[in-house]
């Protein structure tokens, strides 16, 4: 009796000591959703005309380090501004060398799209599934569907609008779980780069060696009522994910950021073309072909004045 409780203990020990590795792996790794259809997405990305035809890739892996192939297929859906839901069909991809998805829709309504996948994205034992989502927004001020809730296990749902946020600017959401506030969470945050620094762990390292990853790594918490606040400081791709309680699975809000709008006073200056850039020679200049001419007629009444002074003479 002894032995087997023992063995019982070993065992969920062993249990939790797998979860938390699972936990700590993954919680720098995500299915990341780029409506752009490759790894060089940018915010405007996240923005689409009447009519177009977006594309988006999905893919998983750290957003600042590494790609991971997909392990499973996804399952992919997109709400449209209505609130009606359409099954999307996955097609397998190869970005730098790893497997990953696109899907595809139309955008037909002004509004906002909310594509999600719900994907198994099992790496070291037991089942973990991601529940990742992005908004698309379309039509001016046709702000409407980018707060919906979906009824995932495990969502992150939006308070302040998800698009023409700028750098600096302090995001609020909730994280629920079956519906109910996800309390006492811990909420990850991580700004895509690799793209365009795939090299910053390093840079972080070389400055901050005793902990590099808390400069690309945000953690925050939920309150009682599953609420949480973070101000996102950099323009770019940003994502945001939460674990749920008892179950291996997590909600990822993807959160494009623009640069600040508008521009500085001395971003204006530079885009006034310095003296000497004008192609319009001074000859070719109104003001300067009226100067011209009133010298040339002052010329003229100076010559003549002094012609009938010495005709008088």
């Amino acid at each position: 009796m002894h032995n087997n409780i023992k063995t019982i203990i070993v065992m969920l020990v062993a249990i939790t000591i797998a979860g938390c590795s699972i936990a700590g792996t993954a919680s720098a790794h995500f299915t990341m959703l780029f409506p752009g259809g490759g790894m060089d997405v940018s915010p405007d990305d996240y923005l689409a005309s009447l009519g177009e035809e977006k594309t988006v890739l999905i893919t998983w892996g750290c957003p600042f380090k590494e790609l991971f192939a997909c392990i499973d297929t996804p399952d992919v859906y997109v709400r449209n501004p209505d609130g009606n839901v359409t099954q999307l069909t996955p097609v397998e991809t190869s970005v730098d060398g790893v497997k990953a998805y696109t899907v595809s829709f139309t955008v037909d309504k002004r509004g906002d799209y909310i594509v999600y996948s719900t994907m198994n994205v099992t790496a070291i034992k037991g089942d973990f599934v991601d529940h990742a989502k992005a908004v698309i927004h379309c039509g001016q001020a046709a702000w409407n569907g980018w707060d919906a809730e979906l009824g995932e296990n495990v969502e992150i749902i939006p308070y302040i609008r998800p698009y023409g946020l700028e750098e600096g600017f302090v995001f609020r959401g909730r994280a629920v779980q079956d519906g109910a506030p996800l309390a006492d969470a811990t909420v990850y945050v991580v700004k895509y780069r690799l793209n365009d620094d795939p090299e910053v762990l390093e840079k972080a390292d070389e400055i901050y060696p005793q902990d590099s990853w808390m400069m690309v790594k945000g953690f925050t918490k939920t309150d009682a009522d599953g609420d949480f606040v973070y101000t996102l400081d950099e323009p770019g791709v940003w994502n945001i994910a939460v674990f749920g309680k008892g179950i291996m699975e997590r909600s990822i809000f993807i959160l494009p950021v623009f640069e600040s709008f508008p521009p500085t006073e001395e971003e204006q200056v530079s885009a006034i073309p310095e003296t000497g850039t004008d192609t319009t020679s001074a000859s070719e200049s109104p003001a300067a072909g009226l100067f011209i001419t009133i010298c040339i007629i002052g010329l003229i009444a100076v010559l003549l004045m002094r012609r009938r002074s010495g005709g008088h003479r």
